[in-house]
């Protein structure tokens, strides 16, 4: 019995080591499929954790520059409000200091005891009122009553919510006498001195454009000359923000129109006076040429570069 029993042993004990390495061989298989995947899943999730991280580094890039611009810009609007206040104070003392000198201290005459004759040649006082605009100033500007007006309205009493076209930022004595010098005694038509910033450039332009649409409404068509699109951008931002004007008043069918070289706008203002629109001309102080051309307009406010603090050439006319 045990000599018939051991062929069919053998036999069963061959069949189940097969069985053992065909199961050996699927585990092996699938764990090698497994870390494959598992592999895979790795590589993916590393490709976007680095895109992941170079996203966050360009965006941390950009907030440095965005906080450097910010604090520079903040800084110096602050330095700018802190000069005029100054200046506003300085000013003030000034004229209080003349308005002392000019009081009459010495007690009053006896009265005469009989009427005296009337002075033969008595001169008259000279007028305290401010001077009159010069004769040259454009027809297109308000009288000097509505122009001081409006800029006691801008800078006393600032609508920040008011309608499109309407002042809507903070007015300093010292933008408002750089637009009352450029109304009322170079009549519209000259160069007025940088602020060291076009916000500050662009805030007394757009106190000029307020005043002017004020009168003329939709005639008025504002065309500004600078010499790159980025500079054409700032001043793009800073009317919107300062007159509350979108996109759609940009254009050359609109009321604002953006220019990199002075032929085409001049061209351009001719056809607007041609058409009954009133061309006002704003020069960058980045312009270092300015065709004679432009001149020619009833309306035009250059930026002049300071010279204390050159920031491009001087104009040169051609």
């Amino acid at each position: 019995m045990p000599a018939d029993e051991s062929p069919l042993s053998s036999a069963q004990s061959a069949s189940g080591d097969s069985s053992t390495s065909r199961t050996d061989a699927r585990v092996q298989a699938d764990l090698a499929r497994m870390v494959r995947e598992a592999a895979s899943d790795l590589e993916r999730q590393k490709r976007s954790l680095e895109l992941e991280i170079e996203k966050l580094e360009r965006r941390r890039d950009r907030i440095n520059a965005e906080m450097k611009t910010s604090f520079a810009g903040a800084s110096q609007d602050l330095a700018v409000r802190v000069q005029s206040f100054k200046e506003y104070l300085v000013g003030s003392l000034q004229d209080l200091a003349t308005s002392a000198e000019q009081l009459s201290l010495s007690p009053p005459e006896p009265p005469p005891s009989r009427p005296a004759a009337a002075p033969s040649a008595s001169p008259a006082p000279e007028p305290t009122s401010a001077p009159s605009p010069p004769a040259t100033r454009s027809p297109h500007l308000l009288d000097a009553e509505r122009i001081q007006s409006l800029l006691d309205q801008y800078r006393l009493r600032p609508d920040y919510y008011g309608p499109v076209w309407q002042l809507r930022r903070t007015f300093e004595p010292i933008h408002a006498d750089r637009v009352a010098n450029w109304m009322l005694n170079q009549g519209g038509r000259g160069a007025v001195k940088t602020l060291n910033s076009r916000l500050q450039n662009v805030l007394v332009a757009s106190a000029a454009i307020s005043m002017l649409h004020t009168m003329h409404g939709d005639r008025l068509r504002v065309l500004v000359l600078a010499r790159s699109p980025e500079r054409l951008g700032d001043w793009r931002r800073g009317f919107q923000d300062c007159l509350g004007v979108s996109r759609a008043d940009f254009g050359t069918r609109s009321g604002i129109m953006l220019f990199e070289s002075s032929e085409p706008m001049a061209q351009r203002a001719e056809r607007l006076l041609e058409n009954n629109y009133l061309p006002f001309i704003i020069i960058d102080e980045s312009e270092g040429k300015v065709a004679l051309s432009i001149l020619q307009f009833p309306l035009w406010l250059a930026i002049a570069p300071d010279p204390n603090n050159p920031t491009s050439e001087a104009y040169e006319f051609y």
